[in-house]
């Protein structure tokens, strides 16, 4: 088995470790960090990507850096969101949330 064969199967373990924990969290914060899990997971593909193929390796570097940046900016986003949501329901759990409209 090459190496990159191994790379992408670790990167697709992240992606699908982070989509169960999307399914299965219950509170945002949760959820967050199986997104940003899912994220690293797309970031190792590439990078390994870049590095074992004949395609640019600096190329690579910068499409990892991109999705990094992506990522960055999603969680700013996403943590000011849950503040809101906390300030407004008095919890993060999704349970808790069942409507934005009172």
């Amino acid at each position: 088995m090459s190496p990159l064969t191994l790379y992408q199967l670790v990167g697709l373990m992240l992606l699908c470790a982070g989509l169960f924990g999307i399914i299965r969290r219950r509170t945002l914060v949760g959820m967050l960090i199986c997104v940003e899990l899912m994220l690293n997971g797309a970031g190792l593909s590439i990078v390994a990507a870049g590095q074992l193929t004949e395609a640019s390796a600096v190329l690579g570097q910068l499409a990892t850096l991109f999705v990094m940046g992506l990522a960055a900016a999603e969680a700013t986003l996403a943590l000011a969101i849950i503040v809101v949501v906390f300030r407004r329901f008095g919890s993060v759990k999704t349970s808790d949330i069942t409507t934005l409209k009172e």
